[in-house]
């Protein structure tokens, strides 16, 4: 339950180009998620995990912030709502310094709960 398998990362440019182009977006500091329903996507949930080059000059640093991102995923991912459509998800960070673990995991929690409120509005609806 608490994996992050490869099936999961977003890969193909074709899903990640219409993910850019037709996303919506959720935004807790210092993340943002964008998601679009995709339907030819293996799995329910696909994620791609971004961190700018503009702020973290060091690969190092963009290294320890996209670990950090994937793991507060992996183990929040339990809040997303299972459903019939397929998303692809992607998490921005968009501060401009080095926040601690816990903080982006505070983070991850509220967009992904921002996330499954809206689904299931969507649903009601």
């Amino acid at each position: 339950m608490y994996t992050f398998s490869k099936t999961e990362k977003l890969c193909k440019r074709e899903f990640i180009e219409q993910l850019f182009a037709e996303g919506k977006s959720v935004g807790a500091y210092p993340l943002r998620m964008l998601y679009t329903p995709i339907n030819e996507l293996p799995v329910p949930y696909q994620v791609l995990v971004s961190v700018p080059k503009r702020y973290f000059k060091r690969a190092v640093d963009r290294n320890l912030l996209k670990r950090r991102l994937r793991e507060a995923y992996r183990l929040q991912k339990n809040l997303l709502p299972t459903t019939d459509k397929r998303y692809a998800l992607a998490f921005l960070y968009g501060g401009k310094e080095k926040l601690s673990y816990w903080k982006i995991e505070q983070a991850m929690k509220t967009l992904l709960g921002q996330f499954a409120q809206w689904q299931v509005e969507s649903l009601t609806n």
